[in-house]
């Protein structure tokens, strides 16, 4: 079994599945964590397993005034978040066939459009909260970009490239690369915005229903049936992709396949799951650290990510950093 080896193909789709299938999971042994943080029992780890399955049996409702967009919008975000496992590091440390495809850049881009046809869907509904919820996602997803570019800038010159497979070799080659001022900066900054973009953040009630916090939750607010499953699923794909991201481009790319044996990559599988189960619950703790603050300081907080980026800027060229 071991002297067995995977063709490259193969393994690229086996990236998407590990996505597919053990995001969910991610989202389960959070969703239990931070109910014992709380002091509460909690669901099942598998109960967003068994929430799709419910939602993929029952009817699709659409709003009267909504239009083919509605429909549309959760199919394009899933579509994106099976895309962006082809770009990155998910279970390998060479590149795979469409690895030199795009740059993480790209792959942001990839994600943007995703967030993009999401509140485009929401925004059709003619719903107040939904179209609430599109408003302030778009608003504050303006503020990420400026911090995103800074960082893959960044990131980029401390290791000569932009794909996010050299760049991990690059970062996993050399400890002094890891630890040097510039880059740790820059993962701070990333860290951040990885904060915001699962709505852990001290300003967002990611769990609840209320006006309040609704920010992503409630972009899904007029869908029902399959198009909320899609949606759920591809907040939970989202998260782990993100999550991938963070741990294996920027802070911890070890533990990956160095080779094609069925026994190397299927290892990397569980490593990864480690890893993310650990972000997961470095995340959650800080969600439930903090009270959560009015909604205009959101952008105080993506302010402080943009600075963080910027400074590594600086550091890197002049403070030899």
């Amino acid at each position: 079994m071991a002297g067995v080896e995977l063709a490259p193909t193969t393994i690229q789709v086996l990236q998407v599945l590990t996505v597919v299938i053990f995001a969910p999971a991610l989202s389960g042994v959070i969703a239990r964590l931070e109910a014992r943080l709380q002091g509460r029992r909690g669901p099942r780890v598998l109960q967003p397993y068994y929430d799709l399955a419910k939602l993929f049996r029952k009817e699709t409702l659409v709003p009267q005034d909504a239009g083919w967009v509605f429909a549309a919008g959760p199919v394009v975000a899933f579509m994106c978040y099976l895309v962006v496992p082809l770009l990155i590091p998910v279970l390998t440390t060479f590149p795979l066939p469409l690895g030199y495809m795009g740059d993480i850049l790209g792959g942001a881009f990839i994600l943007g459009l995703a967030g993009f046809a999401v509140a485009l869907a929401a925004a059709e509904t003619g719903s107040p909260y939904a179209q609430l919820g599109s408003s302030r996602a778009m608003t504050f997803g303006a503020l990420i970009e400026p911090s995103l570019l800074f960082i893959v800038f960044t990131v980029a010159l401390v290791t000569a490239t932009d794909l996010p497979y050299f760049q991990a070799a690059a970062t996993r080659a050399s400890l002094s690369s890891t630890i040097r001022p510039a880059h740790l900066l820059a993962a701070l900054a990333f860290f951040l915005l990885v904060l915001n973009d699962t709505g852990r953040i001290p300003v967002e009630t990611h769990a609840s229903t209320l006006e309040f916090g609704m920010i992503d939750e409630a972009r899904a607010f007029e869908h029902s049936g399959p198009l909320l499953a899609l949606l759920k699923w591809g907040s939970s794909m989202k998260q782990l992709i993100l999550y991938v991201l963070l741990i294996n481009v920027f802070a911890a790319p070890w533990g990956l396949a160095g080779s094609r044996a069925v026994g190397s990559v299927l290892l990397a599988i569980p490593v990864l799951l480690a890893k993310a189960f650990g972000v997961g619950a470095i995340f959650t703790v800080i969600d439930n650290s903090f009270s959560k603050l009015r909604l205009f300081k959101i952008t105080e907080f993506m302010a402080a990510a943009f600075l963080l980026a910027i400074l590594a800027v600086l550091v890197l060229y002049l403070g030899g950093g």
